[in-house]
Order: C-alpha cells, then structure tokens, then sequence
C-alpha cells in the first residue's frame, strides 16, 4: 500500500487553521519522511494565498530551517488559481527540485551549491531525525553524540554540525565563541 502522499485536516474544526501534510517525494533526501505543515488560510481566501510554513524541521535552501518558512513565489504567482491541494503539491515539487538562487536560508543554498553530496546526506539525516525516514547516518549520529556529552542541547548539536557541514572542531568553536 502507497503512503498516501498529501493530507490535509482541520485544527479544531476551525477551517482556517488546517495541518497539512506532505511524503517526501522519492529520489530526494527527503524519501521515506512525513513533513507537517502549518496552514492559515485568510478571510481573503482564494484572493489571497494561504500562509503555510513547515512545522517539521526540514534541510533545504528555499525552507528555513529554523522557522519552516518557505521561500515561495509560486504562492505569490498564481494564488488565486491554487487549491489547497495544489499548494502541497507544489511543496512537494519544491522538496524535488529546490532553487538555490532563491533561497530562504543563505547556509543551506551554500552548501547545496558547493558541496552537494554533503548537503544531500545532511537533508537525509535531518529528514531520518525530524520526519521519520529510515536512512540513519552513523557518523553524523556520532558528532552529535559528541557534542551532546559536552552538554549541548541535541537540536543545537544538529544545527551547528550541519551549518559548519559536520567539521566537528568548527562546530564546537561556533557553539562556544
């Protein structure tokens, strides 16, 4: 059976406030995670896009990966003809074939410019960490136990690592300057 591939419910029976929810598509470091969103649908609704962000943390250029914000001028585009459906889909495509050159997060965009299997395993490890996917990473699970038994908070561990593309010694420098 496929894994149903978007989904979407309300919050609290309240039509503006929905959850939604999107697979990572396959052949990208995000196959085999479950990625929630945020979806604020305005009074505007369709003259207006609904405002969706990630609630599950995600590593890509066009995505924060501390807020969840999206990078998204396909929302700002063609608001008026989407669907609430054809904005997950069009996240989908997004985790499919991110654009560095518009990116949300400067760090990500870098490093999927400048070391691309690295930000590949990165986004993998973050979606086996965040959402679910099975491909574990031993070596990075290693550093962040590392820093972890320094005292420091697990999501801060990931997030250094990551940011200082898992240079062990340079993250610590970052976490401790």
């Amino acid at each position: 059976a496929q894994r149903c591939t978007i989904n979407i419910e309300l919050v609290a029976d309240n039509y503006k406030d929905l959850r939604g929810k999107i697979a990572g598509p396959p052949d990208t470091p995000y196959e085999g995670g479950t990625f929630h969103l945020e979806i604020k649908v305005p009074e505007t609704y369709p003259f207006s896009p609904p405002k969706v962000k990630f609630l599950t943390r995600i590593w890509h250029p066009n995505i924060s990966s501390a807020t969840g914000a999206i990078c998204l001028d396909i929302l700002k585009d063609q608001a008026a003809a989407m669907t609430l459906r054809t904005v997950l889909l069009s996240l989908q495509a997004l985790l499919a074939a991110a654009e560095p050159d518009d990116p949300q997060d400067a760090v990500v965009a870098r490093q999927y410019k400048e070391n691309h299997s690295l930000f590949f395993k990165t986004a993998q490890y973050w979606t086996y960490f965040h959402a679910g996917g099975e491909k574990k990473n031993t070596d990075f699970a290693e550093k962040v136990r590392n820093l972890k038994d320094m005292g420091v908070n697990e999501m801060q561990a990931l997030v250094a690592l990551s940011t200082c593309d898992w240079e062990l010694v340079q993250a610590i420098d970052q976490l401790f300057s």
